[in-house]
């Protein structure tokens, strides 16, 4: 990292030090001119040194690029500072010289060389800085054509920077057709928008404003170039307008700014990355349903190495099964084989990896899960991912591809959920027959709650002014009730509760589905009523017709102080509202997921939002709660738990989680319920 930084220094001295010694030059340049001297040597030492210029402010942006975590947004909003900057102190010297232009000074053509110069500077750093992030976008999903088309128009750039020192006139047949050749590159490079499927709603919106102003600062910046200086008879020693480096750089990044907000506007209705989530939500389906469709585990080997070659648009890839004592049993292969995978692996040896972090403490070893570059004829890149059950690892997956960086952080988190899936399917494979060969239905039962509660979440996801308290206790072995919780973003936090009909492992299998579901969807950051229909028909094909799941879905936004619900059969929401001191059940209809599979699903669907302040308090629950039953057979209800929250409203979410369990025991007169109880209360902490 030292090194990287003394690195950016030197390029951004020598970026200093070229424009002061092309100012340097231009003076020289006027005077010999002025005096019949040799201007043409200086003029000569001028175009250098604004090459050097360019080159030292495109190495250091690329540097600080490749230094950035890359988020579209940011570097949006990176190149539109850098145009916002440059383009108020091109104002606020363009005012200087209005201010000047009835003085003597502000007639003075070394003055105006200076002033000049330093809208050259401004203009030059900001055509580079948009240059480099448009590169980014470009190459965001990069593929050999695209590289190689890439690298003949920056090829083509630095031809036409070399023909400054040439007597070629900008307008003959070898300069119109450099200028065409720039052009229908800059078309070819501008259709390549695949970021923009990556974008929800909101931040298209965002981009497109951003792009906009970018070009309308490219517009403006030109027009200074063209005029500059008109209105007092000044001509520049060397109009930068006659390079047709920096046309070319003018008309690429406008192409571009088009291009985007063209395709940005038309994937407003619609995106293709819609559907890229539909197909991991099918695929997590596949997983998921493939002990109920009859499977066995080695097509779930077959699934998994097919579903992710898919996602992360593998070139080719391997599974490595192991036996019980973690050794290659057999391998599957998709375009490689024995040989090409030795070759690969020896390239791995003298490469650098980089660890993937795992969520399993116990698992992370430099040699569980990495990508690398690789030196290789073929492939650029590769990714490993090991699958473990039960803290056993029992086959490693390998991705590989034919450009360097070819797994960016999304595909790796969706490879490592297909991952998580499979090796939970395995793990239920393994357990079934095992239960199956003891004690059928008693170990049934055991390996159907130790699935359910690695389902169940361990740590919950939560936002700075949220305190989370969460509860679930199956009545039996195993149960039907489900919880989580999802940070879409610093600010919005999804939250559902769910309770699956029937009891017993077939009710925790729909629980895991459910899950599945949930944390497929929950990532497109769909709106609550979207997300409850997408559940719905995700469920429809693999519930059978005598079950349903209820669920309540909320989703809170601390920056809008809001939150919306809806909720499908579930148990009404317990509210407590500090402002009006009130505890009610937010009053909205809804039915079940499967009970309805068809479009008129949506119909039912009741979506409520309103605002929250300090101190409110969502109490969400199952009705393990409200049905359970004392010695006279009455039920706690929903009246006494209402009654109950309104005496706790000051006390914390644990604290009422704690109350609430031993009221519930008190009642009942036992520690054993009757029914599977499920609770998630959410306080909004105080000022």
């Amino acid at each position: 990292m030292p090194l990287n930084k003394n690195i950016l220094r030197l390029l951004t001295f020598s970026g200093i030090l070229s424009w002061i010694a092309m100012l340097i030059a231009g003076y020289l340049h006027r005077f010999a001119s002025i005096h019949q001297g040799n201007a043409e040597t200086y003029l000569f030492l001028a175009k250098l040194f604004l090459i050097a210029f360019i080159v030292s402010i495109y190495f250091s942006i690329e540097k600080i690029g490749n230094q950035d975590s890359f988020n579209i947004l940011d570097v949006l909003w990176k190149v539109f500072v850098t145009g916002l900057v440059a383009t108020v102190v091109s104002l606020s010297s363009n005012l200087l010289l209005t201010l000047l232009k009835n003085h003597e000074h502000g007639r003075n053509p070394y003055f105006l060389d200076t002033l000049y110069l330093i809208n050259v500077g401004l203009i030059v750093t900001f055509l580079i800085a948009t240059f480099s992030v448009w590169k980014r976008l470009i190459l965001y999903q990069k593929t050999k054509w695209l590289i190689r088309l890439w690298n003949i128009f920056e090829y083509g750039l630095l031809i036409s920077a070399l023909m400054m020192f040439t007597n070629i006139e900008l307008f003959n047949g070898f300069s119109l057709g450099i200028w065409g050749s720039l052009a229908l590159l800059s078309m070819l490079l501008g259709v390549n928008l695949k970021w923009v499927a990556y974008l929800n709603f909101k931040q298209k919106w965002k981009s497109i404003l951003l792009i906009l102003l970018i070009a309308l600062y490219i517009g403006y910046f030109y027009t200074i170039l063209n005029n500059y200086g008109i209105e007092f008879g000044f001509l520049p020693y060397y109009n930068v307008l006659n390079i047709i480096t920096i046309n070319g750089l003018y008309i690429f990044t406008l192409i571009y700014c088009v291009f985007s907000i063209l395709v940005v506007l038309f994937n407003l209705p619609t995106s293709s990355v819609f559907e890229q989530k539909l197909v991991e939500v099918f695929n997590f389906q596949k997983l998921s349903q493939s002990r109920n469709t009859g499977q066995n585990e080695d097509q779930v080997y077959e699934i998994l190495l097919d579903s992710t070659v898919s996602v992360a648009l593998a070139n080719a890839a391997w599974l490595d099964i192991l036996d019980e004592h973690e050794q290659v049993a057999r391998t599957l292969y998709f375009h490689t084989d024995q040989e090409e995978k030795e070759e690969i692996l020896k390239a791995v040896r003298k490469s650098r990896l980089k660890q993937i972090p795992s969520s399993a403490p116990t698992r992370m070893t430099l040699q569980n899960r990495f990508t690398a570059e690789l030196k290789h004829e073929l492939y650029k890149s590769i990714f490993v991912i090991p699958i473990f059950v039960q803290d056993q690892k029992i086959a490693s997956l390998t991705l590989l591809r034919d450009v360097k960086e070819g797994f960016v952080k999304d595909i790796i988190d969706i490879i490592r959920t297909f991952v998580n899936q499979a090796s939970i399917s395995i793990e239920n494979y393994r357990l079934m027959d095992e239960a199956i060969i003891n004690e059928r239905y008693k170990e049934e039962l055991k390996i159907a709650k130790r699935v359910q509660d690695s389902l169940l979440p361990k740590r919950l996801e939560t936002i700075d002014e949220l305190e989370i308290s969460a509860f679930s206790k199956a009545a039996a072995e195993v149960g039907g009730d489900y919880f989580d919780t999802y940070k879409m973003s610093d600010s919005r936090l999804a939250l559902i509760v769910g309770d699956v009909s029937g009891k017993g492992t077939s009710a925790a299998f729909h629980m895991s589905q459910m899950k599945g579901i949930f944390q497929s969807l929950v990532q497109i950051n769909l709106s609550v009523k979207d997300f409850i229909i997408m559940a719905n028909n995700a469920l429809a094909t693999c519930l059978d017709r005598t079950s349903f799941i209820t669920i309540t879905y909320l989703i809170i936004d601390s920056l809008e102080k809001r939150f919306e619900y809806a909720r499908a059969g579930h148990c009404p929401t317990l509210y407590y509202s500090a402002k009006e001191n009130i505890v009610t059940y937010l009053e909205d209809n809804g039915l079940g997921l499967g009970i309805l599979r068809d479009y008129q699903f949506s119909d039912y669907v009741d979506v409520r939002h309103t605002s929250y302040q300090h101190g409110d308090i969502w109490f969400l629950y199952t009705d393990g709660i409200t049905e359970a039953r004392n010695r006279n057979n009455e039920e706690f209800g929903y009246e006494r738990l209402k009654t109950f929250l309104e005496k706790h409203v000051f006390y914390s979410a644990e604290y009422i989680k704690e109350a609430i369990l031993k009221e519930l025991h008190q009642f009942c007169g036992t520690s054993n319920l009757e029914d599977d109880i499920t609770m998630l209360i959410i306080k909004v902490k105080g000022d």
